[in-house]
């Protein structure tokens, strides 16, 4: 049964999809236990392929019995398996914790909001199952059209935002494209592996077809990860979607073409060609410090919290193209490790936003006065997302960005390793900024708190917590940051070590 998971991965979810959409007509009360259905098997085929890589090695899976180079094959190695475990855990959780907001903000179209969740999922799942760089294009497609039409069914500038997404992503999606088709010019194959093989010999190390081929594909992966500049579509796609939708995309889409990206530079291009014969890592670390520093600051600027969570995204993912680009062991290390930490963190973080926007109506941080005291586990959760975020131990976020601070003092790049620290320190002012207004000023005051009118405010302290549904999850997300963290040593170890190929130092 293993061996026949990484096809089920993609297909199950597709067929779960066609029958929700059917069913909203006729029965829409049973279109969220199906969902739920779908993706909880599709977290436990996750686990149990992960369990698997690591007691046996990669998976392979051959599609329609035709082998590669032909035919289309999945591959599960040390690489994708800890990253699906990710994409279906983050929908799962999310799927739990926001079912309360689709039922206020899709009444009259759950059924299509829970056919584009799972469409969603199955893109992100197959990008990182498949072995296939024109099928990668395809996977790619089905998450982005998905992941339009979830953020266009907000409200207010939804569809605006999804819009401006739409034309930005569809640039993004047509560079790689492009860059498939010059590598298929120069190969005649589209099998990843296969393109490897090619890339080892010595007509191809050197050919100008074979360049386009790589900046043209790592330009489109770029856009579609929202790398600065190419950043303009993410920060109001991300925060005037419905949080429901938001807490889906934002930790998934972007963490996903990191994966993309270091699936196509280290298992398409090869470490050689990449770090070795056409020497780009030192400009792109360069370009990724530009996007942890203006990401930082940009955020800083932010009046609500959505929007200053997008801008940390964006220097997030400064962060783990900087560390992949290095081109050493400890900064893909850290850059692959970041990919798992960060998915977690957003979702602890945007999950917390949702359920403070799903209470209080506003995200506005002058709305967010005492909600220390009236919504304590969410806040709770928050900080643990917000310490994550920062760096503090023994949370996972400290032991990604250590590796990346590492890789960079390793590489010589002390401007990298200075914008992480920076960057760090603008988080702290960030999120303590937060604390003071939710924890000191009271609801309804221009000041601080006063001993004077605690009786006057004693009302406005009384506990109006998100619903337990929403809670819970966000809780256990909290905890898994803590529980990443104390597990770092071992996912390193068993999973991330094993998927970096040898010779890179």
């Amino acid at each position: 049964m293993i061996r026949h998971l990484p096809a089920l991965l993609v297909i199950v979810p597709l067929l779960t999809a066609l029958t929700v959409s059917a069913l909203s007509w006729v029965a829409p009360r049973l279109c969220l236990p199906l969902t739920f259905g779908c993706i909880g098997a599709s977290l436990a085929s996750s686990i149990g392929i992960l369990v698997e890589v690591i007691k046996s090695g990669p998976v392979v899976y051959t599609m329609g019995g035709w082998s590669a180079p032909v035919g289309i094959v999945y591959v599960i190695d040390y690489l994708s398996a800890p990253v699906l475990v990710v994409v279906t855990a983050v929908a799962l959780i999310n799927l739990i914790a926001s079912s309360k907001q689709i039922d206020r903000d899709f009444s009259d179209k759950k059924g299509t909001f829970y056919t584009l969740y799972i469409l969603f999922v199955t893109g992100m799942v197959g990008i990182v199952a498949t072995g296939d760089a024109f099928n990668l294009y395809v996977l790619l497609e089905i998450a982005a059209l998905t992941g339009y039409s979830l953020i266009g069914i907000g409200h207010e500038r939804a569809p605006l935002s999804s819009l401006n997404y739409l034309f930005i992503g569809t640039i993004g999606a047509s560079f790689y494209l492009l860059g498939v088709g010059y590598l298929y010019i120069a190969t005649g194959s589209l099998n990843m592996a296969d393109l490897a093989r090619f890339m080892a010999m010595p007509e191809h190390g050197t050919s100008t077809m074979v360049m386009f081929a790589f900046i043209i594909c790592m330009t489109g992966l770029f856009i579609k990860m929202g790398l600065f500049p190419l950043h303009g579509w993410l920060p109001n796609a991300y925060s005037y979607a419905s949080p429901a939708s938001s807490a889906l995309v934002a930790p998934l889409t972007t963490k996903v073409m990191i994966y993309a990206m270091i699936r196509v530079g280290l298992y398409v291009f090869t470490p050689a060609y990449v770090f070795g014969r056409l020497q780009v890592g030192g400009a792109m670390v360069w370009i990724a410090v530009a996007a942890i520093v203006f990401g930082s600051l940009l955020a800083l600027a932010q009046k609500s919290l959505f929007k200053m969570l997008t801008y940390i995204v964006i220097a997030e993912v400064g962060y783990m193209v900087g560390g992949f680009f290095l081109g050493n062991r400890m900064g893909i290390t850290g850059s692959a490790l970041h990919i798992i930490n960060d998915a977690a963190m957003t979702l602890c973080l945007f999950l917390a936003a949702g359920a403070i926007t799903y209470r209080t109506k506003s995200d506005d941080f002058k709305d967010l006065k005492g909600l220390f005291h009236q919504m304590p586990f969410t806040m709770t959760a928050f900080t643990v997302g917000a310490l994550a975020v920062i760096g503090v131990p023994p949370t996972c976020g400290f032991f990604s960005k250590w590796y990346l601070i590492i890789g960079g003092i390793q590489a010589g790049h002390y401007g990298y390793a200075a914008a992480l620290i920076f960057s760090s320190l603008v988080n702290a002012v960030l999120f303590f900024r937060i604390f003071e207004t939710a924890y000191f000023d009271q609801p309804g005051d221009g000041k601080g708190h006063h001993h004077g009118h605690h009786k006057h405010h004693k009302h406005k302290n009384k506990m109006v917590e998100a619903p337990v549904s929403m809670i819970v999850p966000l809780m256990i997300t909290a905890l898994g940051l803590i529980a990443l963290g104390i597990y770092t040593g071992d996912i390193v170890t068993h999973v991330i070590q094993a998927a970096i190929p040898g010779g890179i130092a």
